[in-house]
């Protein structure tokens, strides 16, 4: 007999087109009223409820409607018709969309309506600012070479959200490359004393790596001894000694920042960061060319070893065991003599897990 029809028909590779999201791709014998049939059918389909999530997909239709009014149908006015009737029926009060803004200023731009442009994107940053908004009209007047305009634009900014140190570490890049130490500097100065910040080690490193651009050594071991009083963390130490090495300072001036590290380590029983530490010591020492205090810092490595620990369940009762691992300086195994006959423990289990001929030798 033959064989049974398929359940689904055979799709063509022509039904999923690989091209961009928003881009839409139409043949040279498109019909230009049945496709603005097809979109007015489409965008009538509105989303029941104010809820993003039913909107994403939901504006690709007026953006890919609107491209094909500007570059298939070649009507500019039509084009700005839809993305006025997109505008109008977003439910700006509950959410937005970056993206539409930009296009739309984008479009306004194209056809030499600059006011506009500015126009929305500014209705975008005073009534439901985003971050692609200020980017992108930054990046308008930037082109634009309105460093005034830019600079209004940062302070609005970092007005709607100070703890971006991404906003700060740019506007004081744009200062940085217009040739303005003094407001560069004085940007970095505010940003460190936000009381909170979404990424502090980025502002830090950017005001840092400024004043060594500028070889301002000074200023740059000032700023980081007062960074290490608001942090202690391993990386910034490693940087501080790798600076100092650098810097003019040499070995001897790094030695002095990786001792005092792991001291403080040492001290608050911090073994992952001291191990850390001093392998960072030891490779400073190895491309520095001295092979016998790295070996020296080598000496001072711990040992890991693994260990059990009983797993605490919700109820306060135990609930089973887990392995982890430990390090073990060795001041510490000098006053644990127990390590020593664990040790011994464990190399007789290895020999006799070893083949026989092993275990003899």
């Amino acid at each position: 007999p033959p064989p049974p029809p398929p359940m689904f028909p055979k799709m063509s590779h022509r039904m999923f087109p690989a091209h961009d999201p928003i881009l839409p791709i139409f043949t040279d014998d498109f019909d230009v009223e049945r496709t603005r049939e097809v979109f007015e059918r489409a965008i009538a389909n509105v989303p029941p409820a104010a809820e993003k999530r039913l909107w994403r997909r939901y504006i690709y239709l007026w953006l890919k409607y609107a491209i094909f009014e500007e570059l298939k149908a070649k009507d500019v006015p039509r084009t700005r018709e839809v993305l006025e009737a997109c505008r109008k029926l977003l439910p700006h009060t509950h959410f937005t969309f970056a993206k539409f803004w930009v296009h739309f200023a984008h479009f306004e731009v194209r056809h030499d309506r600059l006011d506009s442009a500015r126009k929305l994107l500014g209705f975008a940053i005073g009534r439901c600012p985003k971050d692609k908004s200020f980017k992108a009209y930054i990046e308008l007047e930037l082109q634009l070479g309105e460093v005034q305009r830019c600079r209004q634009l940062y302070q609005k900014y970092l007005e709607w959200a100070p703890s971006k140190c991404s906003a700060w570490t740019s506007f004081a890049e744009l200062e940085a490359s217009l040739g303005e130490t003094e407001r560069c500097r004085a940007i970095y100065e505010v940003a460190t004393q936000q009381t909170a910040l979404d990424m502090p080690e980025v502002l830090w490193k950017g005001y840092i790596d400024f004043e060594i651009d500028l070889n301002e050594t000074e200023r740059a071991r000032a700023l980081y001894r007062q960074l290490l009083e608001r942090t202690q963390h391993v990386k910034v130490y490693l940087s501080f000694g790798a600076f100092e090495r650098i810097s003019g300072g040499g070995m001897e001036a790094a030695e002095g920042v990786f001792a005092e590290a792991e001291a403080l380590f040492k001290e608050r029983g911090l073994k992952e960061e001291r191990l850390l530490l001093l392998e960072g010591w030891r490779d400073a020492h190895t491309e520095a060319g001295d092979a016998d205090k790295a070996e020296q810092v080598q000496s001072r490595m711990p040992k890991r070893i693994k260990k059990k620990r009983p797993i605490v369940g919700e109820d306060g009762e135990a609930a089973g065991w887990e392995e982890f691992y430990d390090y073990v300086y060795p001041e510490e195994e000098a006053k644990a003599p127990s390590l020593k006959i664990l040790e011994m423990a464990q190399k007789w289990k290895k020999q006799k897990t070893q083949p026989n001929g092993d275990a003899d030798e």
